[in-house]
């Protein structure tokens, strides 16, 4: 069996990886070969897609991962995006439209776009505290294949076509991705040899380099004009380790990340209505129904930009008990929120040989076409994401991190792990793998076919639909406006997923898994 597949089918020595490309499965289980745990793994290989999936996700961004040490209660470490305090008068920030072909989005870039990135510090931080492996072998292959560069796939060039007014909107940009005066295409090599002498940086002057050291002084002047980024606010980012919340569903038990995060918090919440309902093994409209009342919850909950802890409501029981009344009297959401995104994110899993356990989500938003072009780092675009800023733009008047729908996810049978599920998808994130853990723990689907199953998505009154989903008449259905599509599509989400021994990547965003 070739060693880089995405269907693998056989039990692994070192481990098993999961991610959005081939090559950083690979890097993530070079890393494990040489000794490495998953978490060493996991920080290599997030380091790793920054190059091979530049558009997903980046330095300038930001992340969750959640981990399990063999024998221990899974723990969160949080270092997504803060949003930054500073008044400045002109704000660069612009509207920007991005042709999907069967729809437009309108996304917001400039340096006023921009929040405060948790990357680096995040993933510098997991290495120093759970790491064996010394940061230079690591970061090793994130720095060979910055300097000598990947071939670009049929997806991932189409990503970058995608966003391609965003990543060309500098010269910075344009010296990465225009060669011989073409927008590199499928087959072309992408390098970023910038980027690896950064990561050689990162090893010779630690985690301060960015946040309090040159590379600070640089993006302070970078941003010195129309942007909020500054010394004070990158000093100041902290890397939180929070306690993930759970749910148990027979038995199985499912963790994921707490508020202030969005996703993980009504990922849990629409699980609650199926379960005190008796509907996980339902028809799909009771599905529906849930995503459609989340939407509610959500709405309800959340009217203040200033609390950043607001959503934890929405798992209170009473609050439960007034949303499992309105599910079963067969109540909609009367409300709409325009709420979209692209959702340049990228998800990796992991598990090594001794059974620790990694979840980690990370994004760089659609990127503001702001680089940093000493280390050719592209800055997220966050505080221009409508989904992560539901009461507007620029509202905010305290240091807080943004909500976010990132969902990293750990599920245990008998207190041991069995998976560990993520996705990229925007809003998409939580309803992608709701179903693929319904697939997985109440259908008894394997993990290829819990993955590579239709899909559906509610958002406002649409509901999306891959093909071959079957709908039986229903008079809730009459609410809804169907949106029907003839392939499978990275609309709905990128699962990636690894179980002891299986590895599956999602074929919507051209996933990977890979044992070894």
């Amino acid at each position: 069996m070739n060693p880089f597949t995405t269907r693998p089918e056989i039990v692994g020595t070192f481990g098993v990886v999961a991610s959005t490309h081939w090559l950083a499965s690979s890097a993530g289980m070079r890393i494990l070969e040489l000794g490495g745990n998953a978490f060493d793994a996991a920080v290599g290989a997030v380091f790793f897609s920054m190059t091979s999936e530049f558009a997903l996700t980046g330095a300038g961004g930001g992340g969750i991962l959640m981990g399990m040490e063999k024998n221990q209660a899974p723990f969160l470490y949080d270092f997504f995006v803060d949003y930054p305090i500073k008044k400045i008068n002109n704000i660069d920030f612009k509207k920007i439209n991005v042709d999907f072909g069967n729809t437009k989005q309108k996304f917001y870039i400039g340096k006023g776009s921009s929040a405060i990135p948790g990357n680096i510090a995040g993933l510098i931080k997991v290495h120093q505290e759970k790491g064996v492996l010394p940061l230079k072998v690591v970061l090793e292959p994130a720095i060979d294949i910055a300097k000598n560069g990947v071939i670009l796939s049929k997806y991932q060039a189409y990503i970058n076509s995608l966003i391609k007014p965003i990543l060309i909107n500098s010269s910075t940009g344009k010296d990465l991705f225009i060669k011989n005066k073409k927008f590199l295409a499928e087959g072309d090599t992408f390098k970023n040899p910038n980027f690896a002498n950064f990561l050689d940086m990162l090893i010779k002057y630690g985690n301060d380099f960015f946040y309090n050291g040159d590379a600070a002084e640089i993006i302070e002047q970078v941003y010195s004009n129309g942007g909020f980024l500054d010394k004070k606010n990158l000093k100041n980012y902290k890397v939180f380790n929070r306690k993930p919340i759970s749910i148990k569903i027979g038995e199985y038990h499912i963790f994921t990340n707490p508020a202030p995060a969005y996703g993980g918090t009504l990922m849990i919440f629409l699980l609650q209505l199926l379960k005190k309902s008796n509907s996980l093994n339902s028809d799909i409209i009771n599905l529906i129904q849930a995503m459609d009342l989340t939407s509610a919850a959500r709405n309800e909950i959340c009217k203040d930009p200033n609390d950043e802890m607001e959503i934890s409501n929405c798992l209170k029981n009473d609050f439960i008990k007034k949303y499992l009344g309105r599910f079963k009297k067969n109540d909609f959401n009367h409300n709409t929120t325009k709420l979209s995104g692209f959702g340049s994110t990228t998800h990796l899993s992991v598990i090594d040989k001794n059974h620790n356990v990694v979840s980690v989500t990370t994004t760089n938003g659609e990127g503001s076409g702001i680089f940093i072009p000493e280390f050719g780092i592209l800055m997220n675009n966050m505080l221009g994401e409508k989904d992560l800023n539901p009461f507007g733009f620029h509202k905010c008047d305290i240091s807080r991190r943004l909500p976010t729908m990132l969902c990293p996810v750990i599920i245990l049978k008998n207190n041991k792990p069995i998976y560990t599920i993520g996705s990229g998808g925007s809003n998409r994130i939580r309803s992608a793998i709701i179903q693929v853990i319904i697939n997985l723990l109440i259908k008894n689907m394997n993990l290829y076919d819990a993955i590579e199953s239709p899909r559906i998505h509610l958002e406002n009154k649409d509901l999306f639909m891959e093909p071959n989903i079957k709908l039986p008449k229903n008079q809730y259905l009459q609410h809804l406006n169907l949106k029907p599509f003839n392939s499978k599509s990275l609309f709905f989400g990128g699962t990636n997923c690894v179980g002891l021994d299986c590895a599956i990547g999602d074929s919507r965003r051209g996933g990977a898994g890979d044992i070894f």
